[in-house]
């Protein structure tokens, strides 16, 4: 298993709802928890990571601050289309603390995974790194 969340593993960030010069999509897959990316206000705010190749996913690593609530939804076809709910969380205020979580999850297939953050504790908030830990499907 690796991050196919990673740029350097190919995948790529193919929208995002808000981009701020200084804190691009990008952020979220460079690998670095200290570079992010930052909504721009107003609810909900969504990305979609693409990933090089189907892939069968065993748990997903988000760092985010003052998400409220989240949805991670899959598409396994091949543009970024017809996605499945995958699953949905509420997230504890931490202050001035990242918020990390890890769900795991039983070799969920997908070319894409979409998150979005349906509420936060303030106008604002940031995603500082996903990780997905799995293996791309050959064949």
């Amino acid at each position: 298993m690796f991050d196919v969340a990673l740029k350097s593993a190919g995948a790529q960030v193919v929208l995002a709802t808000s981009s701020d010069g200084n804190h691009p999509p990008e952020n979220i897959i460079d690998g670095d928890q200290e570079t992010f990316w930052a909504s721009t206000g107003l609810f909900p705010q969504e990305f979609i990571v693409t990933f090089s190749s189907m892939m069968s996913i065993q748990r997903i690593e988000i760092a985010c601050f003052n998400v409220k609530k989240l949805s991670f939804q899959t598409s396994k076809e091949n543009e970024p289309l017809n996605f499945e709910d995958l699953l949905d969380k509420e997230f504890d205020a931490t202050d001035n603390n990242l918020q990390q979580e890890e769900f795991p999850l039983n070799n969920k297939r997908a070319n894409h995974l979409r998150v979005i953050i349906e509420s936060g504790y303030d106008h604002f908030v940031s995603v500082h790194r996903l990780s997905i830990n799995g293996n791309a499907i050959h064949g």
